[in-house]
């Protein structure tokens, strides 16, 4: 009860954005632009994916599921920059700053649980094709993104717990544009080894296992394709990885320069723009790899773009 009266009246003031009334005005129509183009994409995927029938597998059903979470991803973060944005005084209170931690955190984690089983399905496709209609069933899917969002937000709510029972400083001046864990954690008042290792730990639960697991399912996906003999069949064996390559590449690379560094190398204008790239540049360019690389999906986006409402075609 102590911690929520305190956190009604105790608040976080950001100090990234810009003072400049026309620069104001900049800056918040180019966020509204992207943020326009990331709901655009990801929604046009997930109506792609729900109303062609074609994309009904295991891969597809992944893909949706992981733009489902970028939309949401996005939304605890781009309309509270926007607000703030235009507003004179930009702040936040400590409640509203951990909700938004917990959710940005949760859903950032959920995503790279949800690559690293979109890479496993990769390799049972490829190593294991004759398992793979069994192995890779609707009800094994829905489990698998359950379990990543579940595993996505208990570690999100252990860390926020974490952070927000240590004491504060009193300076509650944040150089960032939103809630974010290194910007909140250089406010505490006890900087130790031990609370920047358990930071570490739960980034590395959140970002290096999957990662580390998507690394070894490449390798092994990599020797069985080196073992086809046939060259088109490479190729496209390759080319169903190729998308969800490029973007694991540009989000763990963010989440790792981030996230799985230690406190002493912090540069908050550069962490500014970092944060803005895997808060926008990511979740705008996911849905932008997979339409363009992935003919399946430029053939059904294409569809569903030109269909009547009397026209009927079913997939090739």
């Amino acid at each position: 009860m102590t911690w929520v009266n305190q956190s009604l009246s105790t608040e976080f003031v950001f100090l990234a954005y810009p003072t400049y009334s026309e620069l104001q005005v900049l800056v918040f129509l180019g966020i509204s632009l992207v943020y326009f183009m990331i709901l655009t994409g990801n929604v046009l995927i997930v109506a792609t994916i729900y109303m062609e029938a074609c994309l009904h597998t295991p891969m597809y059903y992944l893909l949706g599921s992981l733009s489902i979470v970028e939309i949401w991803y996005t939304a605890t973060v781009v309309p509270h920059i926007l607000v703030n944005t235009m507003k004179r005084h930009k702040a936040n209170t400590l409640l509203g700053c951990a909700t938004q931690m917990l959710f940005f955190i949760g859903l950032g984690s959920t995503d790279c649980f949800l690559l690293a089983v979109m890479a496993y399905d990769r390799y049972v496709a490829i190593c294991c094709p004759l398992q793979y209609p069994l192995i890779m069933t609707q009800k094994f899917c829905i489990n698998l993104v359950v379990t990543s969002m579940a595993i996505g937000f208990i570690l999100s709510l252990q860390l926020v717990a974490f952070i927000f029972h240590l004491p504060f400083c009193h300076s509650r001046d944040i150089e960032h544009f939103f809630c974010d864990v290194p910007p909140v954690m250089r406010l505490t008042c006890t900087h130790s080894r031990f609370h920047e290792l358990s930071v570490l730990v739960a980034g590395t639960l959140a970002i290096a296992l999957p990662f580390l697991f998507i690394s070894i399912s490449y390798a092994l996906i990599t020797f069985a394709i080196l073992g086809i003999h046939s060259t088109s069949g490479r190729r496209q064996a390759f080319s169903t990885c190729s998308s969800h390559l490029m973007v694991v590449l540009l989000q763990y690379g963010c989440c790792m320069f981030m996230y799985l560094r230690p406190n002493s190398s912090y540069s908050p204008k550069k962490d500014q723009l970092l944060s803005l790239v895997y808060a926008l540049g990511t979740p705008l360019l996911n849905p932008l790899i997979y339409t363009l690389r992935n003919r399946e999906v430029k053939g059904a986006l294409r569809r569903v773009l030109t269909r009547n409402v009397f026209s009927k075609k079913s997939c090739p």
